[in-house]
């Protein structure tokens, strides 16, 4: 192999890099209007293409080591080693762009990450806001379908077996106030 395939290579994982930059802000879109139906979806399609990403970057570390040898420089050389001790300018701008080019689809899939992070700790939050707040005790419901935190077996306060027989604390005040 040489420098040609590793170009190629490189303009694949740009690529990729581009697909999990847009998988992101679809997650991101899907976050910030509230439509969680396709949020499973989405994010097994970011993972998909992370994965892509990883396989792929695997290969690129095989063909910068062999770039690497064929250039006489340690084959355990980064992108920018190759840049640095390229034989030829037109390689040196080649390979310095696809570098740049990465810089910047990083910059903007972490920027995305940490946006998508930041909503899932709100949304997280605002749930645990919103159990918080709700006055439900421990309660189980036995074969028909009714509470059994009264410890009576009466349904639920508001439903058809909580008239006035004061097993709940709702029917009670009721009772009282009226």
């Amino acid at each position: 192999m040489g420098v040609h395939e590793l170009s190629a290579l490189l303009w694949r994982e740009r690529e990729l890099l581009e697909v999990l930059q847009f998988k992101l802000e679809v997650e991101q879109l899907l976050l910030t209007t509230g439509n969680t139906r396709w949020l499973n979806r989405a994010s097994a399609e970011t993972e998909q293409v992370s994965g892509h990403i990883r396989d792929l970057g695997l290969a690129r570390t095989v063909e910068v080591a062999a770039v690497a040898n064929e250039w006489g420089v340690a084959e355990n050389s980064t992108l920018g080693d190759l840049i640095e001790h390229s034989p030829e300018p037109i390689w040196t701008d080649i390979l310095g762009s696809h570098l740049k080019g990465f810089a910047d689809l990083v910059e903007k899939i972490q920027i995305a990450r940490d946006a998508n992070l930041a909503l899932l700790r709100e949304a997280n939050r605002a749930t645990q806001d919103t159990i918080g707040d709700l006055d439900i005790g421990p309660a189980t419901y036995n074969a028909s379908g009714t509470s059994s935190t009264s410890g009576s077996g009466s349904s639920a306060p508001g439903s058809a077996g909580s008239g006035s027989s004061g097993s709940s604390p709702a029917a009670r005040l009721l009772d009282e106030e009226g």
